[in-house]
């Protein structure tokens, strides 16, 4: 039977300079669970409760704030628990990939709600929203498998288990070896119009967990979930340029851009323009399984006309929104803007 071929509604997106900035906030799921085999809920909490801060400064300084997250360590640890739990009660269902990043969504959603609230200002609530993500059915990526997720193994460990389960596996940046899964690029956020009247709402909004659940939509309009993990950088910049952010931020493991990372020559970064992100990425700069996807996202995010990434650390996160660290990268009007301000009197 042939796939149903993905259906991409243009949505006009909502103007870039209201009254109220919106800002697109995307945590990375190794930034609340390392992966590790110790991994507990209570340093996701702790994680959760040190993200407040600065998304309640955000919220303060009169932006509209919407925090996207991954789900690579939590959505592996779920299958792998579902893949167990069938050996010894074959009763129960197993959770195809779509069920994982769903149940991800509700536990992370609720983790990083209850580490905001009390520390956004009267009236505002942060609301997690199920959020589906459309993807192509014939997209290449769902024969070549590249999103690592779940714990990180020894090479031999996971060989093993790739043997045992079928898995694919790889290399996860010098880190350990990981289980490998399909990760199509996203096409359409459908809640999109609600986050926006949310956000309208004056809520600051918990959406595109992992990527969002993904899915592929038939001409009528119906969806069904398909055995994926989408990157969630990626969907945070179609969400953000879907919005009309002005800019979005992106934590990772790093407080700041390097070039030459790892080398006698490297350096850190505070600020780049897209010609030179650009021309970067094209030498290789960036690596796939690192920081490639990051400046790729802030690259489409700027293309589509927004003015500004940030790119840090969740420790230096308040650092970087206060100009102190962190990297940015500006579209060829905002390093036009800031020379013009610069050279005035």
């Amino acid at each position: 039977m042939p796939e149903e071929p993905a259906v991409r509604t243009p949505v006009p997106p909502l103007p870039r300079h209201s009254a109220r900035p919106t800002t697109v906030l995307a945590i990375g799921g190794n930034a609340l669970l390392r992966g590790g085999r110790r991994a507990t809920i209570d340093e996701q909490f702790d994680a959760a409760r040190q993200l407040a801060a600065p998304v309640a400064a955000l919220v303060r300084a009169g932006a509209q704030v919407v925090v996207t997250h991954g789900n690579g360590p939590q959505v592996g640890f779920i299958k792998r628990r579902s893949d167990l739990v069938a050996e010894i009660a074959p009763e129960l269902p197993l959770l195809d990939l779509d069920m994982c990043v769903a149940d991800s969504q509700g536990s992370i959603g609720y983790i990083l709600a209850r580490g905001l609230s009390g520390t956004l200002p009267a009236g505002i609530r942060p609301v997690a929203v199920l959020t589906h993500t459309v993807v192509d059915a014939a997209d290449p990526a769902f024969t070549r498998p590249t999103k690592p997720i779940g714990t990180h193994y020894t090479r031999a460990e996971a060989e093993r288990l790739a043997g045992l389960h079928g898995w694919s596996i790889g290399e996860d940046a010098g880190r350990g070896w990981r289980r490998l899964v399909p990760s199509p690029a996203p096409r359409l956020v459908v809640e999109q119009d609600a986050i926006a009247a949310l956000l309208a709402a004056g809520q600051v909004v918990i959406a595109c967990g992992g990527g969002g659940i993904p899915v592929v939509a038939a001409p009528d309009g119906s969806l069904r979930g398909v055995e994926a993990v989408i990157d969630k950088d990626a969907t945070s910049a179609l969400l953000a340029g879907a919005l009309g952010a002005q800019e979005l931020i992106i934590t990772t493991g790093v407080e700041r851009i390097a070039l030459d990372y790892g080398t006698p020559r490297q350096r850190f970064v505070d600020r780049l323009d897209v010609p030179e992100a650009e021309r970067h990425l094209a030498d290789g700069q960036f690596p796939e399984g690192s920081m490639g996807p990051k400046v790729r996202a802030a690259l489409d995010f700027l293309a589509g006309g927004g003015s500004s990434v940030l790119i840090t650390s969740p420790a230096e996160l308040g650092e970087a929104l206060a100009g102190r660290t962190g990297t940015r990268i500006v579209s060829a009007a905002a390093r036009v803007d800031r020379n013009a301000a610069a050279a005035e009197p």
